[in-house]
């Protein structure tokens, strides 16, 4: 049955010769959680105190620190992580395959994936077979870019390891090309591959978030309500819930579920997003202030995030810092979202002959998200450009709810109503 997988899995990767597109609440998990990091925290320093000298013990600390920090937003968990890699390190210098894995992780939750790559890399010539390096050199490539580079790392994880880390990658990887039907249906694979009630919560967000990028209301609604059974309390399913509520005008409901949501930069400009298209610019600016807050916690703790600091910057109209910030990104890596995020930030500089090209590169790969059609709308009828017409019209009937204020303004512009 293994082997009949694979062997679908495959053909469909193949196919799509695609790269893997980053989801920072997901991409880079390269293990099964098995249970709450919390717990396993616990129990994995109740080990070390009784055998300090277990290097192996360290380093598995280390991703669960990783693995924490990516559910609760608390960036200081990279920080232990870091010093758990250092313990493990320490006490086995040389060929030690678990911390350059965890450091790699460690890396790739910072964005600095160059760095990922380098200790992936360096961890596969010490064990060309080990699956959980080969995920963290896919999920590097796959940011660094450009469009392809990471498709051999993650067809090389399918036939090492086909299982839940394989096929969600190789969903990326699909809906990356633009392929909404074969990326969902890998990621039914990896729903099929899910033991865990963490696991189980992991795939039908992604499912959720596929139907949701669609415009698929019933089926993102179903999908987060399958994963909530589940994980209760998973982040990125309580954040899809709130995003259906809140197009189904359900926005008091909405609104208290982004309130309780970590407090991460991504939520917080997501939850201001909402506030903002509802008029209370007052309380949007306050989620503006937490996220430039938790931005901050980030960067101090090593993290480099230019799409936020970009999105920041606009928030805060300083359109030349967000310029600065998106370029900055864009030097480093030529994912879709720093092409577009550098685009975004060039119009809101007014520097709109600059921004076309890279909003149409955006797009190059085959993938066409709302958010991204929408800024490539804006644009080109910034420029008097006819075809804006035509970006905006797709954005909508992409999913007409991709944004409360980006659909609202769309549909302005357009002349039409919800």
């Amino acid at each position: 049955m293994r082997a009949a997988l694979l062997t679908v899995a495959a053909a469909v990767l193949l196919t799509a010769g695609a790269a893997v597109p980053h989801r920072p609440d997901a991409a880079a998990t390269v293990t099964a959680t098995g249970g709450a990091p919390a717990d396993a925290i616990a129990v994995t320093q109740d080990r070390l105190r009784s055998v300090p000298g277990d290097w192996a013990s360290w380093a598995h600390l280390a991703v669960l620190h990783v693995e924490r920090a990516r559910g609760t937003g608390d960036p200081g968990d990279y920080a232990r992580a870091e010093e758990a890699v250092r313990r493990s390190r320490a006490l086995r210098p040389a060929g030690n395959v678990d911390a350059l894995v965890a450091d790699g992780m460690l890396a790739n939750a910072r964005h600095d994936f160059a760095a990922a790559r380098d200790l992936a890399t360096e961890a596969l010539r010490l064990d060309g077979h080990d699956a959980a390096a080969q995920a963290v050199l896919a999920d590097a490539l796959t940011q660094l870019g450009p469009a392809g580079t990471a498709t051999g790392a993650v067809q090389r994880l399918l036939d090492l390891r086909p299982g839940l880390s394989a096929y969600a990658r190789g969903s990326y990887d699909l809906e990356l090309r633009g392929d909404d039907a074969g990326a969902a249906e890998l990621m039914g694979r990896a729903l099929t591959a899910a033991t865990t009630p963490a696991d189980l919560g992991f795939c039908h967000a992604h499912l959720g978030d596929l139907a949701w990028n669609r415009g698929d209301l019933a089926g993102a609604s179903a999908a987060y309500r399958a994963g909530l059974l589940a994980d209760p309390h998973a982040a990125a399913l309580r954040r899809g819930q709130a995003r259906v509520l809140a197009a189904q005008g359900r926005t008091v409901e909405a609104l208290k579920i982004w309130a309780a949501l970590p407090p991460e930069a991504g939520n917080l400009l997501e939850h201001a997003d909402l506030l903002r298209a509802l008029g209370r610019d007052d309380e949007a600016a306050a989620q503006v202030a937490l996220a430039t807050a938790q931005h901050g916690l980030f960067t101090a703790n090593g993290g480099v995030d230019g799409i936020t600091g970009a999105s920041l910057a606009i928030a805060a109209g300083d359109p030349d810092a967000a310029v600065a910030a998106a370029r900055a990104e864009y030097d480093r890596r030529r994912h879709p979202d720093v092409i577009d995020a550098y685009a975004w930030s060039l119009h809101a500089a007014g520097r709109d002959a600059e921004a076309l090209p890279l909003a149409r590169a955006a797009l190059a790969g085959g993938a066409r998200p709302a958010s991204h059609l929408y800024h490539l709308g804006v644009i080109a009828h910034a420029l008097g450009d006819p075809a804006w017409r035509g970006h905006l019209g797709e954005a909508l009937s992409r999913n007409p709810h991709f944004s409360p204020s980006g659909a609202a303004d769309a549909r302005r512009l357009l002349g039409v109503t919800a």
